[in-house]
């Protein structure tokens, strides 16, 4: 008998090792859309250190902002053996085909900042929302009333609409009392600054430069308002918003001419995906993710496991929070500014 339980000990014993080693070693694999971007550097990096501190290897494909290379790239992360995904969408309609084939072949799909509406996929994002409302606040504590332009995102991400929906809920009561005059908005195809530079250069036609204020809901597309709005004397007089503390965004509002980029700690997001990743993989269910919540405010409805972080909006107020932070050296951030002009840059 004693031998028997011997056996049955050692069994366990391998079991148990067993299990430990399947969940180590784990791939996952993450999918780009548009890894130009310089946020998206600072994403994989923080995604990189977090799989290599758990014993996972990172694999990727960049879809360079193309859906239909997107649907391909995925599923060709799947056939090299990933256990879990990691996807930036491009369009989330358009590889839909792709997220099913996966979470039907039991790999965990996590829709990282863009929303994938699959009850099947994890989301994990910052409030977008929230980021809208800074976005319109900042601006909206610059130009209380006058001509607004509104630079959205890109039609095929859900966040563009989040985004613009937070703004407009700032902004509705004088919208409608008619001091805030909506004179222009324009989805921005891709998110690329040079079609939002295009969308503002109309505008500013359009209106005869009689511009107030510009929210525009990324730095990518900030920048290229600022372009815009550089070619008519404009830029420094018209507050413009952005997002993502991108290096260049958080230089002009040093500057002055941009008046917001709402921080969203890439760092913070990547680590906490690629830690959810593994851990689904791992076998966790999504209810047992710390920090979930379900979230059903997409164009469909859906009900999904998500969870949200909070951002943190950046003026030349409080811009050494980001230096202090060591997302940007103070060199970088005070580049061209006048001394004694900005705190952060004494």
């Amino acid at each position: 008998m004693k031998s028997v339980l011997k056996l049955m000990a050692g069994a366990a014993i391998i079991a148990s090792m067993h299990s430990a080693a399947i969940a180590k070693d784990l791939v996952v694999g993450v999918s780009w859309s548009n890894f130009q971007e310089e946020r998206w550097k600072t994403d994989e990096a923080a995604i990189k250190a977090a799989l290599e501190a758990s014993g996972d290897k990172y694999i990727s494909a960049d879809a360079q902002s193309s859906a239909a290379k997107q649907l391909t790239d995925i599923e060709s992360l799947i056939a090299q053996g990933a256990n879990a995904l990691i996807v930036l969408a491009q369009d989330s309609d358009a590889i839909a085909p792709a997220i099913e084939k996966a979470t039907a072949e039991g790999i965990p799909v996590v829709g990282y900042d863009r929303l994938i509406e699959n009850p099947a996929a994890f989301y994990i994002t910052f409030d977008n929302k929230e980021v809208g409302r800074m976005q319109a606040r900042e601006v909206f504590k610059v130009k209380p009333e006058g001509n607004f332009v509104f630079i959205k995102g890109s039609s095929s991400d859900p966040n563009a609409d989040f985004l613009f929906a937070g703004q407009m809920e700032v902004l509705k009561e004088a919208v409608d009392g008619g001091k805030v005059k909506n004179v222009g908005e324009a989805y921005t195809d891709g998110w690329k600054p040079e079609n939002a530079q295009k969308n503002m250069e109309q505008f500013l036609t359009a209106n005869d430069n009689k511009v107030d204020a510009v929210v525009a809901s990324n730095d990518g597309t900030a920048g290229g308002a600022i372009a815009a709005l550089s070619a008519q004397g404009l830029a420094g007089s018209v507050p413009v918003s952005g997002q993502d503390g991108d290096f260049a965004a958080l230089n002009r509002v040093a500057l002055g001419t941009q008046t917001v980029s709402v921080w969203k700690d890439a760092r913070e997001l990547g680590k906490k995906a690629a830690d959810i990743a593994s851990a689904l993989a791992a076998g966790k269910t999504m209810d047992e993710i710390e920090g979930v919540q379900t979230f059903n405010g997409g164009p469909k409805g859906v009900a999904m496991k998500s969870v949200f972080l909070a951002p943190l909006a950046i003026t030349k107020d409080n811009l050494n929070v980001v230096i202090d932070a060591g997302w940007i050296s103070k060199d970088a951030a005070c580049q061209g500014v006048a001394a004694g002009t900005i705190a952060a840059c004494n």
